[in-house]
């Protein structure tokens, strides 16, 4: 475990670090014991199908494992690589900033497992998954 909580600021610290995260434009709305809420920013690169206008699956897939990882970043103090993600589809995600809520199910001293919800701009569910990471501490 983190040796002192990880706060808001340092969790947004960490989630933008990279690329990735930065250009999903991930603001970090809530940290606590139940787990994060971050926001992803919509962006016009999401759409898949201009006719249509719905976001890439792929895209909230990524949300989700960010959103779930970092939910045990939050306890440890540093995010972790994912080892199996499942993500399920609920309904379209149309154009809109999307939010996270994510926590983690099981933390072990090896393996971790987490989950996250993902709701769209109106607060219907669009996607959901769980995901294990790995977790041992770094050598």
């Amino acid at each position: 475990m983190a040796e002192e909580p990880v706060t808001k600021e340092k969790l947004q610290e960490l989630i933008t670090r990279g690329p990735f995260n930065r250009w999903l434009n991930f603001t970090v709305l809530k940290v606590d014991a139940e787990g994060i809420e971050v926001k992803a920013a919509w962006r016009e690169e999401w759409v898949v199908n201009p006719e249509r206008r719905y976001t890439h699956g792929g895209i909230l897939a990524a949300i989700i494992d960010v959103a779930a990882d970092y939910a045990i970043a939050a306890q440890l103090g540093r995010p972790v690589p994912t080892i199996d993600i499942r993500v399920d589809y609920h309904k379209a995600a149309m154009p809109g900033d999307l939010t996270a809520k994510a926590r983690a199910v099981r933390m072990g001293s090896q393996y971790s497992t987490a989950e996250a919800y993902l709701y769209d701009k109106d607060g219907a569910l669009v996607a959901s998954g769980r995901g294990t990471y790995f977790t041992a501490a770094p050598k």
